[in-house]
């Protein structure tokens, strides 16, 4: 029998195993989850012939490698960076042919922060609460990625897609959040929403799947103290005591007490999945709420 397995050789800085997430959970205090640039993840999916809903590997920064036991497809996009098979040069955004025991090497970014590899018939490990994904605040789903690790992969279903290399938008070098303020912005001085749309902020360091961290103008509250806990939404700029705005991306917490002073559009999240450390941010507020 084909031993369908990917054995992980070098995992990179954080590598994680994620599909579409576990949307409906957040009364149970579980987050979304899910892969950061669903955009990027769906294409390579698509390539190498996988539904949308496959799971596939996120990497960070520094990719990572792995080897197949048996001969798969694979795709790399997200993040620009450099592949190699045996240590030759590969096409990125591209389905590519990785024999069994080659040793397939997605290298550091020239750009972005995230890339995808989707592997043809997807990452089978056990799914749970409906979906394979890695989710770090809750430690629901496989662990991040340790050398050593074996991954179950499925069965192709479909052909590969016949394509040289797939258009991809390129990282941000200015993250602009088209948001809509409330439903706390009361809790804030005009001035301090002025600074919020119009000021530039950057991507702060401490960035990770849980929250896009900014630097810069802290914003002064009208109001004192803290609210009650109350839900929290994918997108949702919470600002804690230091002011700074934090775009809450999927492994957000269900439920928080800082207030939020406005939710970015879901179209603009891919894009700040792939802002590095340093990326201007503007925030720019739409005339009408969503849904209105």
């Amino acid at each position: 029998m084909t031993d369908r397995a990917l054995v992980v050789v070098r995992a990179g800085a954080l590598t994680t195993v994620q599909d579409r997430g576990r949307p409906g959970h957040a009364h149970l205090g579980v987050p979304r989850s899910g892969a950061l640039d669903g955009s990027a993840a769906a294409l390579v999916n698509r390539l190498v012939g996988n539904p949308p809903e496959a799971a596939l590997l996120e990497t960070t920064v520094n990719g990572c490698a792995v080897r197949p036991r048996s001969t798969v497809t694979v795709a790399v996009g997200g993040a620009p960076c450099p592949v190699t098979v045996d240590g030759r040069p590969v096409a990125w955004g591209a389905p590519v042919r990785v024999p069994a025991g080659a040793l397939l090497d997605i290298g550091t970014v020239s750009s972005g922060v995230r890339s995808y590899v989707g592997v043809s018939g997807g990452i089978a490990v056990d799914p749970v609460l409906g979906s394979r994904s890695t989710d770090l605040l809750s430690g629901l789903g496989p662990a991040p990625l340790a050398a050593g690790t074996v991954l179950p992969l499925g069965t192709p279903q479909r052909l590969h897609a016949r394509v040289d290399v797939a258009p991809q938008p390129a990282p941000p070098t200015e993250l602009v959040l088209r948001v809509t303020l409330g439903p706390r912005d009361d809790w804030f001085t005009p001035e301090a929403l002025r600074t919020f749309t119009s000021r530039t902020y950057r991507v702060s360091l401490a960035s990770n799947r849980i929250g896009l961290r900014t630097e810069g103008p802290a914003l002064e509250r009208s109001l004192p103290g803290e609210l009650p806990s109350e839900g929290m939404v994918l997108g949702a700029v919470q600002v804690p005591p230091d002011g700074r705005p934090v775009v809450f991306l999927a492994d957000h917490p269900t439920t928080g007490g800082y207030p939020v002073i406005a939710v970015v559009r879901p179209q603009d999240l891919p894009a700040a999945a792939q802002a590095a450390p340093g990326t201007p941010v503007r925030f720019t507020a739409m005339r009408t709420r969503q849904g209105c």
